[in-house]
């Protein structure tokens, strides 16, 4: 269909795209499906993806305005846009390698619109990256015009891609001169995403650093010199602190140990007052004796076979308790701070109360 508003130049290239819009279509399919592939092999988390293919009305604007610049559509090089959103300004870095590995990048035309900008001026900030499928990643016989084909890809940050909307539907969009105030307020506006997504990427890579020193501190052994919170908890699970007195309460049936999640208890020890994992530790070398004999006392005259991990952990706590005068009080709370509180725990309290009365420990 001819366009009245576009020279004869422009009408060509308008006939071109109708002939190679499935090719179009096929490619804003293809791509999408190999980036993601690509993404989970280099463990590339990413917010968000979209892909379009250039509409004939938005087409038709384009060669209305600069027609002449292109000799052939393919000179065209963003029919076809995809872009990648992260959560985290770094990650943009990581789509860039992951793309470069995947696709035949054109430099001259690519830009990095994160480095445009004036030591004094906000603004959208993207990396907009022109790439061509080489035969190597994807190929169609049927259409191997696929290859020749350049598209556009823009990566951004989440705040980034907030900052770009926003900018476009209160900006050049309207086709409104905006006044002086207003543009001073949206480019405010942009200085603090910016700062934003800086100090998201900032407080990122400091946990990161925390975490190392955790886990570092955790396989020397220094637990008294780490802080009780889930990711210290978590690196602390990972050396077994209750497995030894596990296996032996297995023992005493050659019972099969389950593996459940221990993750609950970290609120159990916090509220017990544990401020480090030493604290933890000193329970574990403090207790296991008292959690054994509870444990000879539940299981030794009885068949059971099969065992959660989850044993351990309970008797030390259950022991610690009453050894601090918590009696069945405790018991129950403890129950609750584990379970949520229902009847079941309140029966269960009683039942370990009884259980345990007698113990050697109990008289030590």
């Amino acid at each position: 269909m001819s366009n009245p508003h576009l020279d004869l130049h422009a009408q060509e290239l308008m006939a071109q795209y109708h002939e190679l819009l499935p090719i179009y279509e096929q490619m804003a399919t293809v791509i999408p499906e190999k980036l993601r592939g690509f993404f989970n092999d280099a463990g590339v988390v990413v917010a968000a993806m979209e892909h379009r293919v250039k509409k004939e009305e938005s087409l038709a604007g384009k060669l209305q305005l600069k027609g002449s610049k292109y000799q052939n559509i393919h000179d065209v090089t963003d029919v076809v846009g995809i872009r990648v959103i992260t959560f985290y300004n770094d990650d943009v870095d990581k789509v860039a390698t992951v793309l470069e590995r995947l696709f035949e990048i054109d430099w001259e035309n690519s830009i990095d619109k994160r480095k445009a900008h004036e030591i004094d001026s906000f603004g959208y900030r993207s990396l907009h990256y022109i790439c061509r499928i080489p035969e190597t990643s994807y190929t169609d016989p049927d259409h191997p015009v696929l290859n020749q084909i350049r598209f556009e890809v823009q990566m951004r940050t989440i705040l980034q891609h907030a900052w770009a909307n926003m900018n476009h539907d209160t900006g050049y969009k309207s086709g409104v001169e905006i006044p002086k105030v207003y543009l001073r307020n949206l480019s405010r506006l942009a200085g603090m995403l910016e700062l934003v997504d800086d100090e998201f990427s900032r407080i990122r890579h400091e946990l990161a650093d925390y975490r190392r020193q955790v886990q570092n501190l955790v396989a020397s052994g220094n637990l008294a010199e780490v802080q009780l919170d889930g990711d210290s908890f978590k690196s602390y699970l990972q050396i077994g602190p209750f497995d030894a007195l596990m296996r032996k309460i297995a023992s005493i049936n050659q019972a099969e140990i389950q593996p459940t999640d221990l993750s609950p208890y970290l609120p159990l020890f916090k509220a017990m007052g544990f401020k480090t994992l030493g604290d933890i530790d000193k329970l574990v070398s403090d207790f296991s004796d008292a959690a054994y004999q509870i444990a000879c006392f539940q299981i030794g005259l009885t068949d059971i076979d099969i065992l959660s991990s989850s044993v351990a952990p309970q008797n030390l706590c259950t022991a610690y308790i009453l050894k601090k005068g918590g009696g069945g009080l405790g018991l129950l709370w403890m129950l609750d701070t584990l379970n949520g509180p229902s009847e079941v725990n309140k029966a269960m309290a009683e039942l370990l109360m009884e259980q345990t009365k007698d113990l050697p420990f109990m008289n030590q």
